[in-house]
């Protein structure tokens, strides 16, 4: 197998985080100003692109448009990402509109993560945001092809005798349209099909540390095998390769206070990995946490088949944890671990 340092074509860098929705006050909100801080640092170093988690009832990001315009105000190259936003709990229209102008707003460097929703949880949250009267996935499945035309400038209706602002008969098109976003829209999937169905729609991938699908393969191969079927469905439906994410969570151990500040991440991995597999363990399947020295993250790293396919490595930040603990990951992997990869920060 080709490891990660041969390479022809270079990996870009970046990284995904919860944005804590804590410390609020008044109109202050230490968490959001930390999500600053964060993606500013990240600049700094040199990372390509900055993702933020989508949350919807929990202390985390909800609304992630509006910290992205914001975050656009305080960085002049990062590209700015979502990953995901749940396409269920969307207007798709209204949606389209806030991408759009966050995008314009931001010049061109909005990375928009899409993904389902869920489907698990429907009981809880389709009442709040709005009841279906079809399948989840088909429900899903409008929404998005709904949202793709309305962001891409198709007509989503025509101006009749009342409507006042347009002569009758003007075809009616989302305000505004940024003219590029849609190169930059991705899709999260955990499971083959659901790649394959990204490829066909012409999207990017994103892949997380989570299958949400079991194989007898290994999960990195898993991801590389997802990659090429993804590759091949995308090039069937547009002549190009598409563009391919895949998440890793790195925890470098350079003192004993970030071994005891990533013990229960290491221990929480090291039980999903005994349990993949026996009966009671869920069907899903875990990727590991890159722990320990720089040099041996980077060997495991420069072997994972599914980075080795991958177009970009998106380091996976830890939540809960004191800011620091971030930065000190930000500034280990761009300085210690992705350099021995060949990847070099811009």
């Amino acid at each position: 197998m080709t490891d990660v340092t041969s390479r022809t074509k270079p990996l870009r860098i970046s990284f995904l985080a919860f944005v804590e929705h804590s410390g609020v006050s008044g109109a202050h909100s230490d968490g959001l100003r930390e999500g600053f801080r964060l993606f500013e640092r990240a600049e700094a170093l040199g990372y390509d692109a900055g993702w933020v988690r989508t949350r919807h009832l929990e202390p985390y990001l909800s609304a992630p448009l509006p910290f992205l315009s914001a975050v656009s105000q305080r960085t002049q190259r990062l590209r700015l990402g979502t990953s995901v936003v749940p396409i269920r709990y969307e207007n798709p229209v209204r949606l389209a509109e806030d991408a759009a102008t966050t995008d314009l707003i931001a010049e061109g460097r909005l990375e928009l993560g899409l993904s389902s929703g869920y489907a698990h949880n429907e009981a809880l949250f389709g009442p709040l945001y709005g009841p279906i009267d079809r399948d989840f996935t088909d429900e899903v499945d409008a929404r998005l092809r709904q949202f793709l035309d309305a962001v891409r400038g198709g007509t989503l209706a025509v101006a009749d005798a009342r409507t006042g602002f347009a002569p009758e008969g003007t075809p009616l098109t989302v305000q505004p349209v940024s003219p590029t976003l849609s190169d930059r829209i991705s899709y999260g999937a955990g499971r083959l099909a659901s790649a394959v169905r990204t490829g066909d729609l012409g999207l990017g991938l994103q892949l997380s540390t989570l299958n949400t699908e079991i194989t007898d393969l290994s999960f990195e191969d898993s991801q590389a095998r997802t990659i090429t079927a993804y590759r091949q469905a995308h090039r069937e439906a547009t002549g190009r390769d598409g563009y391919v994410s895949v998440g890793r969570m790195i925890l470098p151990v350079l003192r004993e206070a970030d071994r005891e500040a990533y013990a229960w991440l290491i221990e929480r991995s090291e039980q999903r990995q005994r349990a993949h597999g026996t009966p009671e363990a869920p069907p899903l399947h875990f990727g590991i946490a890159h722990s320990g020295s720089p040099e041996s993250i980077t060997a495991a790293l420069s072997r994972d088949a599914g980075l080795q396919a991958a177009d970009e490595l998106v380091v996976v930040l830890p939540f809960g944890h004191d800011p620091a603990v971030s930065h000190r990951i930000l500034e280990t992997v761009i300085g210690e671990v992705t350099p021995a990869l060949g990847m070099h920060a811009a």
